[in-house]
């Protein structure tokens, strides 16, 4: 093991945090300074958001907090790679490193999805989430570099973990637009959206966008599933013992696959589509956190009790 890449590492991904702490509260003075008082509180919710929000006035700073995510991320991708480099292998080993990497999963999952859906609402939740993931794993979740247990040395720790976390990046990201949704539709329910809400797309576009993210990712989350088995067999001399993680990797996958049936056969739309989404998502952060860190089977290894 090479400390000094060890320690660029650790500077990489404190600098990600410095550059996303920044993002953030350019997002946050975004959506501040476009408030403006509204002329006429008789105006229809489109007028009234003409006269309340001007996000004209803070387009710059809107362009500026995206382009410090965009480096951001790319900062903590450094740290990912400089981290594999200090330790010999992929850095997916424990859980301080699979969440690094989850964070920046979940950073360019949403820098993908912002190039074709106007998702730059969802910045300052995006750019606060990936701070909390990233202070967690420094704080609570941090292990030096070592060298893998004879379980890990396979290729299947490249192919098997770096699908799940481009699974787990889409998965959260179409879990919070569900929950956007949920938290509209219950003012819209009741009267109409809070000014500051104006500017999110209609119920219909976040129900299909949500939708898409899973439909796209899904496919590759059964790859994960089965790669897995295929490494457990090559590691463990069998492909499927109902592990704990196992187990909740498998019932994230009915999860899923209960959600895309219901929509597809089912019809199911809105809100019940969305809660659906809510849960099959909790499943997989159920996964991440509690199996992960207090978990016991074969998977221990990733977990604070290492």
């Amino acid at each position: 093991m090479n400390t000094t890449w060890a320690y660029i590492s650790n500077y990489c991904v404190y600098s990600a945090m410095a550059i996303f702490t920044f993002s953030f509260l350019a997002h946050a003075f975004e959506t501040a300074w476009a408030v403006r008082a509204p002329q006429n509180s008789d105006s229809s919710d489109e007028s009234l958001l003409a006269k309340t929000f001007d996000y004209k006035r803070t387009e710059r700073a809107a362009r500026i907090a995206t382009a410090l995510m965009i480096l951001g991320t790319a900062v903590l991708l450094a740290g990912i790679v400089f981290r594999g480099i200090s330790a010999g292998h992929a850095p997916w080993s424990n859980m301080y490193e699979f969440s690094i990497t989850g964070a920046f999963a979940f950073s360019i999952a949403y820098l993908a999805a912002l190039r074709k859906y106007d998702l730059r609402w969802l910045g300052l939740f995006i750019s606060f989430s990936v701070l909390l993931t990233l202070g967690t794993a420094i704080t609570l979740l941090y292990r030096n570099s070592s060298p893998l247990v004879p379980a890990l040395k396979s290729t299947w720790l490249v192919i098997h973990v770096t699908t799940a976390i481009i699974c787990g990046g889409i998965f959260l990201l179409a879990n919070v637009i569900a929950g956007a949704y949920l938290f509209l539709d219950r003012y819209e329910e009741v009267g109409a959206r809070p000014v500051w809400a104006l500017r999110i797309p209609s119920l219909e576009v976040l129900d299909q966008l949500s939708y898409r993210l899973i439909a796209f990712v899904f496919p590759l989350w059964t790859f994960s599933v089965i790669a897995g088995a295929i490494w457990a067999e090559s590691a463990w001399g069998r492909y499927w013992g109902w592990d704990p993680k196992e187990t909740w990797a498998f019932i994230t996958w009915v999860a899923y696959a209960v959600y895309l049936h219901a929509r597809v056969t089912v019809g199911w739309r809105g809100r019940r589509a969305a809660w659906l989404c809510i849960f099959a998502g909790s499943t997989f952060l159920f996964n991440y956190v509690y199996v992960n860190v207090w978990g016991t089977g074969k998977h221990t290894y990733s977990g604070l009790n290492k």
